[in-house]
């Protein structure tokens, strides 16, 4: 290998030494021994390449680079195309150079030229090779892109669009977010084209189901919000809990014969809860406000039929019809529905609807034909009229059992329960799995001082033991106690057992599912999972959504008023009862309902301090303040509403929204004065010296000039007011003045001087 002077970079390290191929530029040729190419013309080849038809040119190569000899591949230069190979970079077509001079025989030879080639490109510093060529589209790639292109829709943008059969599943509460995630769409395009369609929403926020079919129609997707049963389902299996195949696994020796829950039902007064009552021989009519129930309670009773005892799981619904909600939950967790019916009133209102519960659900019914020792009664009126709508007697030819009772007077109770057992026995598969974990339902929450979040749970399948760690809806916790309906201390519960839990950390809604997990950090997962996906479904429900033509017309004519309520209850069936009826009241578009806060248990001092930032009422539905919270709303002035009968509360709060919508006002007559003199005054202009005629002229009223009855000025106020040199704020009937009116002075003599006032219109 040659040697190189001392202290001179090696150039295969210096990106700037002549030998790597960045020395000095020569110096421009001079123009007397090279001559200027011609520009390139338009459309004709570029300078030097051959000319059609002519042989490719052959010889050295063109301009040669300095550099010499000592140059890597001898002394060749840039290639043209076709020419014999010669050491050095070529252009593209040359042939590889041949091995260099200084460098010994070892040396590589030069490459073949700077074409963009396998791993070609411009040597970069330090040997590393130049960046990759970027494609670039050619003008029919560019033109099949544009005309695949989709025509703007609404708005002026671009969305994905279905065929009309597309279907989008989301949960419920979803957002504009969720539907673009799915169709791979912008968010903020969607929301462009649902302020088209004359609904405004940000792109996160929770749409309700009717807003989402809209959207959907429009961009030909159909739309299906699922159901919350599925919703959860799809929880529970990110957490390897499938219910299903739990029960398809299951084989009749693990099945064991259970109790049949049943469900008593009917119109409101027509003696449900006494029947009930006189059931399990103990009296809970005395507690119950106005003849209502106003908690669903569970109860196990034993009856003996055809000699053996037999347990029999009775649910009390509520018969208000605003608890229609707590009574389809009912109808849910039952397998037979006894459907009261008085026999003097016969079929009423919530009669047909706690009927179409049953039969929604697909539960067989046993009529109860009550009152029947009342001399109006007539228990063949009420065959009849049943007959209409499906369920027709025994001795008329069908299969649905109707036996007359008197809950008061204790008669054929027995025949009724035995009609309950030989109806389940008929039909019914009554049985469940009771050596696995526990499934089942709340059917009633309350929040106790003493012991906490108490919980009336109906077991469906496995048992439930003292020390399960149970999710139920959003609450979770460990069992610490169990007790059943008569207080009585229980360490485990079958299925079809009704119990009250304790250890929950938040009270259940009624009918949230519950089920014993493998851990309490399982519980507490799921149950923060259902509590936002229970958020985001209250957030689009109770949301009363205002169209743009409605908020812009609301706009015009002033600020949007709201009403904010906090509900809190003794039980949650009933919070969620009376929420879902206030949320039904329709009074104005310009008035919003808000429940900012719901919740079971007495009314504390943080409910008090929400009311007082967000200026909200407070309902107490069976519930009182602690001294605290008292305290605190009366050195705050929050309003408390106390309620023991929901259609108070409902017409309460109607008469509120009522109060809020804006006053309409028209104007009345306030007093006439006439023009008697006329005061010329350099500093007050004309002053009207006039006699009030009737009613009462006061200071600083709207007023106007008539003249021969017609108005000469208008929108005019009475900026002074004297009675000889005294200002006065008022003149009544008969009695002289002096009226100033600014600066208008058009006034004379028998003028009449009209002052208005605007009195809002009492509202029908």
């Amino acid at each position: 290998m040659g040697h190189r002077p001392t202290g001179t970079p090696r150039p295969g390290n210096n990106p700037f030494a002549s030998a790597q191929g960045m020395g000095q530029r020569p110096a421009a040729p001079s123009p007397s021994n090279i001559p200027r190419p011609q520009a390139p013309r338009p459309g004709s080849p570029r300078p030097g390449a051959p000319r059609p038809g002519a042989p490719r040119p052959g010889g050295a190569g063109g301009f040669q680079r300095p550099g010499g000899p000592g140059r890597p591949g001898g002394a060749g230069g840039f290639q043209r195309p076709g020419a014999p190979a010669a050491g050095g970079f070529q252009r593209p077509g040359g042939a590889p150079g041949t091995p260099g001079s200084n460098f010994g025989p070892n040396r590589p030879a030069g490459g073949g030229g700077r074409g963009r080639g396998p791993g070609g490109g411009t040597a970069g510093a330090f040997g590393r090779g130049g960046g990759k060529s970027k494609s670039r589209k050619s003008k029919r790639a560019k033109r099949q892109e544009f005309e695949l292109r989709e025509a703007p829709s609404l708005g002026g943008v671009s969305v994905p669009r279905g065929d009309g059969t597309t279907v989008v599943r989301l949960r419920r509460g979803a957002s504009i977010s969720d539907f673009a995630d799915k169709i791979d769409a912008s968010p903020g395009n969607l929301v462009t084209v649902l302020f088209h369609l004359g609904e405004m929403a940000t792109a996160t926020e929770s749409l309700d189901e009717a807003t989402f079919g809209i959207l959907g129609e429009e961009l030909g997707y159909r739309i299906l919000i699922v159901s919350p049963e599925e919703e959860d389902r799809e929880l529970l299996e990110g957490f390897s809990i499938d219910l299903d195949q739990e029960l398809e696994d299951e084989t009749d020796e693990d099945l064991q014969v259970r109790p049949p829950v049943v469900t008593v039902m009917g119109h409101v007064d027509h003696g449900k809860t006494r029947l009930l009552d006189a059931i399990r021989n103990a009296n809970v009519v005395a507690g119950e406000a106005g003849g209502i129930t106003q908690h669903i309670g569970a109860y196990q009773v034993v009856a003996e039929h055809e000699g053996v005892e037999r347990p029999i799981t009775f649910i009390d619904t509520p018969g208000h019809e605003a608890f229609t909600a707590m009574r389809a939950r009912g109808a849910q967790v039952t397998d037979i529905a006894i459907l009261v019916v008085a026999a003097d009133d016969g079929i009423m209102p919530q009669t047909i609807e706690a009927l179409n519960h049953a039969q929604a659900a697909n539960v067989p019914i046993v009529v109860a034909v009550n009152k029947i020792d009342k001399e109006s009664a007539n228990p063949q009126k009420v065959r009849q009229q049943l007959t209409e709508y499906g369920l027709v007697a025994e001795e008329y030819g069908g299969d649905v059992m109707f036996v007359d009772v008197s809950a008061r007077n204790n008669i054929n109770i027995k025949e009724l329960l035995d009609a309950v057992l030989l109806t389940a026995d008929a039909g019914l598969d009554m049985r469940a799995n009771p050596n696995k974990d526990a499934r089942g339902v709340a059917i009633e929450a309350k929040l106790d001082k003493g012991r906490g979040a108490v919980a009336t749970v109906l077991i469906q399948s496995g048992t439930l033991k003292v020390g399960d760690p149970i999710v139920a809806g959003t609450a979770y916790g460990r069992v610490r106690a169990m007790a059943d309906e008569n207080g009585d201390a229980v360490e485990f519960a079958t299925p079809s057992r009704p119990v009250q839990v304790q250890g929950l950390s938040s009270v259940p809604r009624a009918g949230d599912t519950f089920l014993v997990t493998d851990d309490d950090r399982t519980a507490r997962q799921i149950a923060e999972k259902r509590e936002a996906a229970e958020r985001n479904a209250m957030l689009a429900k109770s949301r009363k959504r205002i169209s743009l033509e409605d908020f812009t017309r609301a706009l015009e004519e002033g600020k949007v008023e709201s009403l904010n309520l906090i509900i809190k209850g003794d039980v949650s069936g009933a919070v969620e009862a009376l929420e879902e009826s206030l949320l039904k009241i329709e009074i104005d578009e310009s008035v919003q309902l808000r429940i900012i806060h719901r919740g079971v248990g007495a009314i504390t001092e943080s409910d008090v301090n929400l009311a007082t930032i967000d200026n909200a009422i407070i309902i107490g539905f069976n519930v009182r303040p602690d001294p605290k919270a008292r305290e605190r709303a009366a050195r705050e002035g929050v309003d408390i509403r106390f309620y023991s009968v929901i259609y108070n509360a409902i017409d309460d709060v109607e008469a509120s929204l009522t109060g809020m919508l804006k006053p309409e006002y028209e104007e009345v007559q306030s007093g006439v004065a006439e023009i008697r003199e006329v005061f010329r005054s350099s500093k007050f202009g004309n002053i009207a010296g006039v006699i009030v005629r009737s009613g009462t002229i006061t200071r600083n009223a709207r007023a106007r000039v008539i003249r021969d009855g017609v108005v000469v000025g208008d929108n005019l106020a009475i900026e002074s007011l004297r009675r000889f040199k005294d200002d006065v704020t008022e003149v009544r009937t008969d009695f002289e003045a002096g009226i100033g009116l600014g600066k208008f002075n058009d006034i004379q003599i028998g003028d009449e001087i009209e002052t208005t006032e605007m009195k809002e219109k009492p509202r029908v």
